[in-house]
Protein backbone atom coordinates (compact mmCIF):
# COMPACT_ATOMS: atom_id res chain seq x y z
CA UNK A 1 0.00 0.00 0.00
CA UNK A 2 1.35 3.54 -0.68
CA UNK A 3 1.17 5.77 1.41
CA UNK A 4 0.20 9.67 0.98
CA UNK A 5 1.42 12.84 2.43
CA UNK A 6 -1.84 14.17 4.26
CA UNK A 7 -1.11 17.47 2.36
CA UNK A 8 -2.13 16.10 -0.65
CA UNK A 9 -5.72 15.25 0.65
CA UNK A 10 -6.61 18.70 1.62
CA UNK A 11 -9.52 20.52 0.51
CA UNK A 12 -7.74 23.92 -1.98
CA UNK A 13 -9.08 27.02 -1.36
CA UNK A 14 -12.42 27.63 -3.49
CA UNK A 15 -13.91 29.92 -5.74
CA UNK A 16 -15.99 31.60 -4.10
CA UNK A 17 -18.53 33.04 -6.52
CA UNK A 18 -18.44 29.93 -8.29
CA UNK A 19 -19.69 28.65 -4.56
CA UNK A 20 -22.19 31.05 -4.61
CA UNK A 21 -23.61 30.71 -7.81
CA UNK A 22 -23.98 26.71 -6.80
CA UNK A 23 -26.73 28.22 -4.14
CA UNK A 24 -28.24 29.87 -6.71
CA UNK A 25 -29.00 27.39 -8.81
CA UNK A 26 -29.68 24.58 -6.40
CA UNK A 27 -32.38 26.94 -4.78
CA UNK A 28 -34.03 27.62 -8.44
CA UNK A 29 -33.75 23.88 -8.70
CA UNK A 30 -35.80 23.60 -5.81
CA UNK A 31 -38.34 26.06 -6.73
CA UNK A 32 -38.81 25.13 -10.36
CA UNK A 33 -39.46 21.31 -8.92
CA UNK A 34 -42.53 23.09 -6.94
CA UNK A 35 -43.80 24.43 -9.59
CA UNK A 36 -43.45 21.50 -12.33
CA UNK A 37 -46.10 19.93 -9.89
CA UNK A 38 -48.39 23.01 -10.83
CA UNK A 39 -47.68 23.75 -14.06
CA UNK A 40 -47.54 22.60 -17.56
CA UNK A 41 -44.08 23.02 -18.88
CA UNK A 42 -45.02 26.16 -21.10
CA UNK A 43 -46.28 27.96 -18.74
CA UNK A 44 -43.91 27.66 -16.05
CA UNK A 45 -42.20 30.74 -15.47
CA UNK A 46 -39.14 29.19 -14.19
CA UNK A 47 -39.57 26.41 -16.86
CA UNK A 48 -35.93 26.09 -18.11
CA UNK A 49 -34.66 25.83 -14.17
CA UNK A 50 -34.18 22.11 -15.05
CA UNK A 51 -30.92 23.44 -16.85
CA UNK A 52 -29.27 24.15 -13.42
CA UNK A 53 -27.99 20.60 -13.60
CA UNK A 54 -26.26 21.24 -16.29
CA UNK A 55 -24.34 24.11 -14.57
CA UNK A 56 -23.66 21.83 -11.92
CA UNK A 57 -21.94 19.10 -14.35
CA UNK A 58 -20.16 22.54 -15.58
CA UNK A 59 -19.02 23.63 -12.67
CA UNK A 60 -17.88 20.29 -11.33
CA UNK A 61 -15.37 19.89 -14.66
CA UNK A 62 -14.50 23.01 -13.64
CA UNK A 63 -13.44 22.22 -10.07
CA UNK A 64 -12.23 18.87 -10.77
CA UNK A 65 -9.89 19.87 -12.74
CA UNK A 66 -9.04 22.57 -10.74
CA UNK A 67 -8.47 20.23 -7.47
CA UNK A 68 -6.62 17.30 -8.78
CA UNK A 69 -4.86 18.27 -11.98
CA UNK A 70 -1.32 18.88 -10.26
CA UNK A 71 -2.15 16.04 -7.68
CA UNK A 72 -4.16 13.30 -9.04
CA UNK A 73 -0.95 11.31 -10.07
CA UNK A 74 0.76 12.23 -6.47
CA UNK A 75 -2.08 10.93 -4.57
CA UNK A 76 -3.24 7.98 -6.66
CA UNK A 77 -6.29 6.93 -8.61
CA UNK A 78 -7.49 5.16 -5.16
CA UNK A 79 -7.11 8.02 -3.40
CA UNK A 80 -8.53 10.44 -5.35
CA UNK A 81 -11.67 7.88 -5.39
CA UNK A 82 -11.82 7.95 -1.74
CA UNK A 83 -12.22 11.73 -1.90
CA UNK A 84 -15.07 11.98 -4.56
CA UNK A 85 -16.90 9.29 -2.10
CA UNK A 86 -16.39 11.32 1.10
CA UNK A 87 -17.03 14.34 -0.81
CA UNK A 88 -20.44 13.08 -2.31
CA UNK A 89 -21.42 9.78 -0.89
CA UNK A 90 -22.73 10.20 2.83
CA UNK A 91 -25.56 12.84 1.26
CA UNK A 92 -26.96 9.98 -1.30
CA UNK A 93 -27.42 7.92 1.51
CA UNK A 94 -29.25 10.19 3.69
CA UNK A 95 -31.21 11.57 0.88
CA UNK A 96 -32.22 7.85 0.03
CA UNK A 97 -32.85 7.24 3.75
CA UNK A 98 -35.60 10.20 3.91
CA UNK A 99 -36.51 9.28 0.59
CA UNK A 100 -37.93 5.98 2.40
CA UNK A 101 -39.31 7.77 5.33
CA UNK A 102 -41.12 9.65 3.47
CA UNK A 103 -42.31 7.26 0.87
CA UNK A 104 -43.70 4.84 3.90
CA UNK A 105 -45.24 7.73 5.82
CA UNK A 106 -46.81 10.10 3.31
CA UNK A 107 -50.01 11.37 4.84
CA UNK A 108 -51.12 12.52 1.42
CA UNK A 109 -50.74 8.91 -0.80
CA UNK A 110 -50.97 5.10 0.32
CA UNK A 111 -48.82 3.70 -2.59
CA UNK A 112 -46.27 1.93 -0.28
CA UNK A 113 -48.73 -0.29 0.92
CA UNK A 114 -48.58 -1.92 -2.94
CA UNK A 115 -44.57 -2.48 -2.51
CA UNK A 116 -43.67 -5.77 -0.91
CA UNK A 117 -40.76 -5.34 1.67
CA UNK A 118 -38.67 -7.00 -0.77
CA UNK A 119 -39.11 -4.20 -3.34
CA UNK A 120 -39.00 -1.23 -1.06
CA UNK A 121 -35.54 -3.01 -0.01
CA UNK A 122 -34.25 -2.99 -3.41
CA UNK A 123 -35.40 0.51 -3.60
CA UNK A 124 -33.46 1.62 -0.82
CA UNK A 125 -30.30 -0.59 -1.33
CA UNK A 126 -30.28 0.54 -5.51
CA UNK A 127 -30.51 4.29 -4.63
CA UNK A 128 -28.11 4.03 -1.65
CA UNK A 129 -25.80 2.30 -3.75
CA UNK A 130 -26.38 4.62 -6.96
CA UNK A 131 -27.71 1.92 -8.88
CA UNK A 132 -30.75 2.95 -11.55
CA UNK A 133 -33.62 1.61 -10.52
CA UNK A 134 -36.60 2.67 -12.61
CA UNK A 135 -38.98 0.27 -11.87
CA UNK A 136 -42.08 2.59 -9.86
CA UNK A 137 -44.47 3.39 -12.34
CA UNK A 138 -46.10 5.76 -9.95
CA UNK A 139 -43.22 7.97 -10.05
CA UNK A 140 -42.71 8.00 -13.70
CA UNK A 141 -39.98 5.28 -13.97
CA UNK A 142 -37.51 7.66 -11.94
CA UNK A 143 -34.21 5.91 -11.91
CA UNK A 144 -34.07 6.79 -8.33
CA UNK A 145 -37.36 6.46 -7.28
CA UNK A 146 -36.75 7.49 -3.48
CA UNK A 147 -34.80 10.50 -4.37
CA UNK A 148 -34.80 11.48 -7.90
CA UNK A 149 -32.11 13.74 -7.85
CA UNK A 150 -29.32 11.18 -7.54
CA UNK A 151 -29.30 10.46 -11.15
CA UNK A 152 -27.04 13.30 -11.89
CA UNK A 153 -25.05 12.16 -9.11
CA UNK A 154 -24.60 8.90 -11.17
CA UNK A 155 -23.19 10.87 -13.94
CA UNK A 156 -20.86 12.78 -11.98
CA UNK A 157 -19.38 9.44 -10.72
CA UNK A 158 -19.04 8.34 -14.11
CA UNK A 159 -17.62 11.58 -15.14
CA UNK A 160 -15.07 11.39 -12.30
CA UNK A 161 -14.24 7.63 -13.32
CA UNK A 162 -13.91 8.96 -17.12
CA UNK A 163 -11.69 11.59 -15.86
CA UNK A 164 -9.80 9.53 -13.39
CA UNK A 165 -8.83 7.25 -16.46
CA UNK A 166 -8.87 9.07 -19.69
CA UNK A 167 -9.25 12.63 -19.48
CA UNK A 168 -6.81 13.64 -16.29
CA UNK A 169 -3.61 13.03 -18.94
CA UNK A 170 -5.67 13.66 -22.35
CA UNK A 171 -3.67 16.41 -23.93
CA UNK A 172 -5.68 19.50 -24.37
CA UNK A 173 -6.53 19.89 -28.06
CA UNK A 174 -8.08 16.14 -27.80
CA UNK A 175 -10.36 17.67 -24.84
CA UNK A 176 -11.12 20.27 -27.72
CA UNK A 177 -12.51 17.72 -29.84
CA UNK A 178 -14.26 15.62 -27.49
CA UNK A 179 -15.94 18.53 -26.71
CA UNK A 180 -17.28 19.24 -30.10
CA UNK A 181 -18.30 16.12 -30.88
CA UNK A 182 -20.33 15.93 -27.08
CA UNK A 183 -21.61 19.19 -28.46
CA UNK A 184 -23.12 18.25 -31.41
CA UNK A 185 -24.46 14.78 -29.49
CA UNK A 186 -26.44 17.27 -27.01
CA UNK A 187 -27.44 19.50 -29.84
CA UNK A 188 -29.09 16.13 -31.71
CA UNK A 189 -30.10 15.13 -28.59
CA UNK A 190 -32.12 17.93 -27.54
CA UNK A 191 -33.34 18.71 -31.26
CA UNK A 192 -34.90 14.69 -31.40
CA UNK A 193 -36.22 15.10 -27.78
CA UNK A 194 -37.82 18.69 -28.01
CA UNK A 195 -35.43 19.83 -24.83
CA UNK A 196 -32.13 19.10 -22.56
CA UNK A 197 -35.05 17.97 -19.44
CA UNK A 198 -33.87 14.34 -19.67
CA UNK A 199 -31.33 12.04 -17.76
CA UNK A 200 -33.85 11.35 -14.68
CA UNK A 201 -36.46 8.24 -16.15
CA UNK A 202 -35.83 4.86 -17.54
CA UNK A 203 -37.21 6.00 -21.30
CA UNK A 204 -34.19 8.79 -21.53
CA UNK A 205 -31.46 7.67 -19.32
CA UNK A 206 -28.81 7.95 -21.66
CA UNK A 207 -29.73 11.63 -22.35
CA UNK A 208 -28.10 12.37 -18.95
CA UNK A 209 -25.02 11.26 -20.10
CA UNK A 210 -24.99 13.40 -23.32
CA UNK A 211 -25.96 16.10 -20.94
CA UNK A 212 -22.58 15.46 -18.62
CA UNK A 213 -21.10 14.36 -21.37
CA UNK A 214 -20.90 18.32 -23.02
CA UNK A 215 -20.66 20.35 -19.76
CA UNK A 216 -18.01 18.15 -17.73
CA UNK A 217 -15.57 18.67 -20.67
CA UNK A 218 -16.29 22.49 -20.82
CA UNK A 219 -15.42 22.87 -17.27
CA UNK A 220 -12.07 21.01 -17.72
CA UNK A 221 -11.39 22.83 -20.57
CA UNK A 222 -11.81 26.34 -19.03
CA UNK A 223 -9.40 25.66 -16.41
CA UNK A 224 -6.80 24.16 -18.52
CA UNK A 225 -7.08 27.10 -21.21
CA UNK A 226 -6.83 28.93 -18.16
CA UNK A 227 -9.80 31.16 -19.94
CA UNK A 228 -10.90 33.31 -16.96
CA UNK A 229 -12.23 36.57 -17.75
CA UNK A 230 -11.63 39.22 -15.42
CA UNK A 231 -14.25 41.47 -14.17
CA UNK A 232 -16.47 43.30 -11.46
CA UNK A 233 -19.62 41.47 -12.16
CA UNK A 234 -19.77 40.41 -8.68
CA UNK A 235 -22.08 37.34 -6.71
CA UNK A 236 -24.78 39.90 -7.81
CA UNK A 237 -24.67 40.74 -10.85
CA UNK A 238 -23.47 36.57 -11.41
CA UNK A 239 -26.15 35.61 -9.89
CA UNK A 240 -29.05 37.69 -11.91
CA UNK A 241 -27.49 36.14 -15.42
CA UNK A 242 -27.66 33.32 -14.43
CA UNK A 243 -31.25 33.35 -12.84
CA UNK A 244 -31.67 34.76 -16.74
CA UNK A 245 -31.53 31.32 -18.37
CA UNK A 246 -33.58 29.70 -15.70
CA UNK A 247 -36.46 32.25 -16.59
CA UNK A 248 -35.74 31.94 -20.13
CA UNK A 249 -39.37 31.96 -21.76
CA UNK A 250 -40.42 28.19 -23.39
CA UNK A 251 -40.77 28.90 -27.41
CA UNK A 252 -41.12 26.24 -30.00
CA UNK A 253 -37.27 26.38 -30.45
CA UNK A 254 -36.41 25.16 -26.66
CA UNK A 255 -34.16 23.14 -28.24
CA UNK A 256 -32.17 25.52 -29.94
CA UNK A 257 -32.22 28.09 -27.13
CA UNK A 258 -31.05 25.63 -24.19
CA UNK A 259 -28.54 24.11 -26.57
CA UNK A 260 -27.08 27.59 -26.62
CA UNK A 261 -27.04 28.19 -23.16
CA UNK A 262 -25.86 24.94 -21.90
CA UNK A 263 -22.88 24.97 -24.91
CA UNK A 264 -21.91 28.65 -24.70
CA UNK A 265 -23.54 30.52 -22.02
CA UNK A 266 -23.04 28.48 -19.10
CA UNK A 267 -19.34 27.81 -19.61
CA UNK A 268 -19.41 31.93 -19.91
CA UNK A 269 -20.62 31.96 -16.85
CA UNK A 270 -18.31 29.55 -15.22
CA UNK A 271 -15.34 31.25 -16.80
CA UNK A 272 -16.50 34.82 -15.22
CA UNK A 273 -17.26 33.80 -11.85
CA UNK A 274 -13.66 32.53 -11.87
CA UNK A 275 -12.53 35.62 -12.80
CA UNK A 276 -14.40 37.89 -9.97
CA UNK A 277 -14.52 38.36 -5.87
CA UNK A 278 -17.19 38.54 -3.90
CA UNK A 279 -17.46 41.94 -1.86
CA UNK A 280 -16.77 41.85 1.52
CA UNK A 281 -20.22 42.14 2.35
CA UNK A 282 -21.48 39.26 0.36
CA UNK A 283 -18.25 36.96 1.15
CA UNK A 284 -20.02 35.11 3.64
CA UNK A 285 -22.97 34.60 1.80
CA UNK A 286 -21.25 33.24 -1.14
CA UNK A 287 -19.62 30.76 1.48
CA UNK A 288 -22.14 29.55 3.19
CA UNK A 289 -24.87 29.05 -0.15
CA UNK A 290 -21.74 27.08 -1.61
CA UNK A 291 -21.77 24.68 1.59
CA UNK A 292 -25.87 24.66 1.84
CA UNK A 293 -26.35 24.05 -2.38
CA UNK A 294 -25.33 19.91 -2.26
CA UNK A 295 -27.53 19.05 0.93
CA UNK A 296 -30.40 21.17 -0.71
CA UNK A 297 -30.30 19.79 -3.58
CA UNK A 298 -29.96 15.89 -2.48
CA UNK A 299 -32.72 16.05 0.44
CA UNK A 300 -35.50 18.05 -1.26
CA UNK A 301 -37.19 16.19 -3.55
CA UNK A 302 -39.01 13.96 -0.92
CA UNK A 303 -40.98 17.17 0.13
CA UNK A 304 -41.64 17.61 -3.76
CA UNK A 305 -43.57 14.16 -4.04
CA UNK A 306 -45.53 15.07 -0.48
CA UNK A 307 -46.01 18.59 -2.01
CA UNK A 308 -47.45 16.49 -5.55
CA UNK A 309 -49.69 14.20 -3.08
CA UNK A 310 -51.05 17.22 -1.10
CA UNK A 311 -51.85 19.36 -4.17
CA UNK A 312 -53.56 16.49 -6.40
CA UNK A 313 -55.85 15.90 -3.61
CA UNK A 314 -56.74 19.53 -2.38
CA UNK A 315 -55.75 21.71 -5.63
CA UNK A 316 -54.91 24.65 -3.53
CA UNK A 317 -54.81 27.78 -5.37
CA UNK A 318 -53.52 31.51 -5.50
CA UNK A 319 -52.29 32.86 -2.36
CA UNK A 320 -52.74 29.58 -0.31
CA UNK A 321 -50.38 27.29 -3.14
CA UNK A 322 -48.26 30.44 -3.33
CA UNK A 323 -47.68 30.28 0.92
CA UNK A 324 -47.67 26.55 0.76
CA UNK A 325 -44.58 26.47 -1.63
CA UNK A 326 -42.84 29.75 -0.03
CA UNK A 327 -43.40 27.98 3.49
CA UNK A 328 -41.68 24.45 1.50
CA UNK A 329 -38.59 26.48 0.07
CA UNK A 330 -38.16 27.79 3.57
CA UNK A 331 -38.55 24.43 5.15
CA UNK A 332 -35.98 22.48 2.79
CA UNK A 333 -33.51 25.41 3.31
CA UNK A 334 -33.45 24.92 6.80
CA UNK A 335 -33.39 21.37 6.32
CA UNK A 336 -30.44 21.20 4.20
CA UNK A 337 -28.73 23.92 6.69
CA UNK A 338 -29.38 21.29 9.78
CA UNK A 339 -28.32 18.24 7.49
CA UNK A 340 -25.05 20.28 6.49
CA UNK A 341 -24.31 20.90 10.32
CA UNK A 342 -25.05 18.19 11.90
CA UNK A 343 -24.89 15.07 9.28
CA UNK A 344 -22.41 16.14 6.22
CA UNK A 345 -19.74 17.80 7.55
CA UNK A 346 -19.39 15.82 10.53
CA UNK A 347 -19.37 12.41 8.45
CA UNK A 348 -17.03 13.78 6.29
CA UNK A 349 -14.54 15.35 8.87
CA UNK A 350 -14.64 11.45 10.62
CA UNK A 351 -13.91 9.54 7.58
CA UNK A 352 -11.45 11.93 6.51
CA UNK A 353 -9.54 11.45 10.09
CA UNK A 354 -10.25 7.92 9.94
CA UNK A 355 -8.23 7.74 6.21
CA UNK A 356 -5.15 9.90 7.75
CA UNK A 357 -4.98 7.83 10.52
CA UNK A 358 -5.40 4.78 7.99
Amino acid sequence: MTNVNPSLLKTKQHFNILDGLRGVAALAIVAFHFMEVVFEFSKNILGHGFLAVDFFFCLSGFVVAYAYDDRLEKMGIMEFFKSRVIRLHPLVIFGSVLGLLTFLFDPFSGTAAQYSIGKITLLFLTSALLIPFPTMEDRYFNNFGLNAPAWSLFWEYVANIFYAFVLYKLPKKYLIVLACTAAVILVGVAYHAGSLLGGWAGENFWEGGARIFYSFIAGLIIYRYNWIIKNKLGFIGLSILLLLAFFMPYSSYNWLTESFVVVIYFPLLVSLGAGTVATQGLHKLCIFSGKISYPLYMTHYMAIWIFANYYNTYKPEGLKLALVISCGIIALVSLAYLTMILFDIPIRKYLSKKRIKA
